[in-house]
């Protein structure tokens, strides 16, 4: 699928809902790498054991947080849900930093559990309808450095993808 801007409404996303957002496309070479068909094929036929199978309709996001500016915040709208039907995220580099929690909860009640990815390669599968989740702040591990966390995002909906009733053709000009 040619590169495409990524949308919610804002009753998924208060603070990014209702508009288009560009993010990079992601790297050529990845696009090719026989593992990244492997893990799309993966996670598509966990899909398919869900929800019966069916076509899918998959967005993938490189997130990089870093705290160059003292702390980052990988998901500054708050405990959410994304609208889709599977959302999968793939913790891919973490370097000096603190905090990053993930909290997932139950969506009609408080019950829930928190924990910290810290190992690259270590993934969560959200059931969307389910589930709210969000990921604490994170900040350098020592005063005046800098750190990073990497994620792979991948989200899995059926049906056709999010969008505003008219998309735009391409990113705005910068």
């Amino acid at each position: 699928m040619a590169h495409r801007a990524h949308w919610q409404p804002l009753e998924y996303n208060a603070l990014h809902g209702g508009f288009e957002r560009w993010f990079d496309p992601l790297p050529s070479a990845l696009m090719v790498d026989p593992a990244w068909s492997a893990l799309l094929a993966a996670l598509a036929r966990t899909a398919d054991g869900l929800r019966g199978p069916q076509p899918w309709f998959v967005e993938a996001h490189l997130f990089r947080i870093d705290t160059a500016g003292g702390i980052g915040r990988p998901t500054p709208e708050g405990a959410h849900r994304d609208g889709v039907d599977l959302v999968a995220v793939v913790l891919v580099d973490r370097q000096r930093v603190k905090g990053g929690e993930t909290r997932v909860f139950d969506a009609l009640g408080p019950h829930g559990v928190r924990f910290t990815l810290t190992e690259p390669g270590s993934a969560l599968l959200l059931d969307d309808a389910r589930v709210i989740h969000e990921t604490t702040p994170i900040q350098p591990e020592t005063a005046g450095g800098g750190g990073w966390r990497d994620t792979l995002v991948l989200t899995y909906r059926s049906g056709g993808f999010q969008g505003p009733a008219v998309p735009s053709a391409k990113p705005p000009e910068a």
